[in-house]
């Protein structure tokens, strides 16, 4: 199958012509390929924080030492 880049307004087009039951799968699909996007994002991120707090890059404290220290 070639690929062939779809404006958004051909793409509802196409899902549109599907069967309704198709239509229901496709969301359901693009819905857990999203959520799973996310969590692999998130679990990215974790990492990140773990190493970065790991090298000593990450300060505690509070929301008022924080705004403390940046208007000085």
């Amino acid at each position: 199958m070639s690929k062939q880049i779809l404006t958004f307004q051909e793409a509802l087009e196409i899902v549109e012509l599907l069967p309704e039951f198709q239509q229901e799968n496709l969301l359901d699909i693009i819905r857990r390929r999203l959520i799973a996007r996310k969590q692999q994002l998130l679990t990215k991120r974790i990492k990140e924080g773990r190493q970065e707090y790991a090298r000593g890059e990450v300060r505690k404290g509070s929301v008022a030492e924080l705004m403390k220290e940046l208007s000085e």
